[in-house]
This record gives C-alpha cells, sequence and structure tokens, in this order.
C-alpha cells in the first residue's frame, strides 16, 4: 500500500474515532439540526483536548524514537568496530601463518641441501 494512502487511511480513521468519542459525550438531543450552545462548547473542547492529547504523545514518541535511534547507531558503530577489530586479528593471524609457512620451506630448502654437502 502507497505510505500516502495509508497515512490518509490512518487519518481518516483517527478523524472519525475523535468525532464518534466527542459525538457520544457531547451530544445529549437529536431534535434539532444544530447543536445546543453548550453541546457546542463540549464538542470544541472534547477536540481540542483530543488535538493537545495527540500533539504531546506524538512530540514524547518523537522524543523516545530519538533517543532508541541514537542508541540503536551507537549499538551498530560499536558492533562494526568489534567485527573491524576480529577482521584485523584474523588478518595477523592469516600474515603470521603465511611468514611460519614461508620460513618453514625456506628452513625445508636449505636442510637437503646442507646434508650433500
Amino acid at each position: 500500500m502507497d505510505s500516502n494512502l495509508r497515512n490518509l487511511k490512518d487519518f481518516l480513521t483517527l478523524y472519525n474515532k475523535v468525532t464518534e468519542l466527542c459525538f457520544n459525550r457531547c451530544v445529549d438531543n437529536l431534535s434539532q439540526r444544530e447543536l445546543f450552545d453548550q453541546e457546542s462548547v463540549c464538542v470544541d473542547r472534547c477536540v481540542t483536548k483530543f488535538a493537545r492529547f495527540n500533539q504531546n504523545m506524538m512530540k514524547s514518541y518523537v522524543d523516545v524514537q530519538t533517543k532508541i535511534n541514537a542508541k540503536r547507531m551507537e549499538e551498530v558503530e560499536q558492533n562494526a568496530k568489534q567485527l573491524e577489530q576480529q577482521q584485523q586479528e584474523e588478518r595477523i593471524k592469516e600474515q603470521l601463518k603465511e611468514k611460519e609457512v614461508a620460513a618453514a620451506a625456506a628452513t625445508a630448502v636449505l636442510t637437503p641441501a646442507k646434508l650433500s654437502m
């Protein structure tokens, strides 16, 4: 699903929930087409409360998510450093083995020559 379409769907779902919640809390009388003043004030307050709550929650979410992302990045960097160190240690071990093999081969080559003299 396209992200813009998903965002629109999420927004409309949220809008419908707020509308239903505030309507159920505030509207008592369906005898008129227009809201009574008290109902209108109640709906305004309900929507405002929800909007402020939602804004504060999103702010908290962004703050927490920022900290989580920073922690994850730190962990990834540490893991990358550890992996790099392990790879470097393995390269050094391989180089030492190559030198030992070369030294052993040189010694083996020199040993038969000494015996024939």
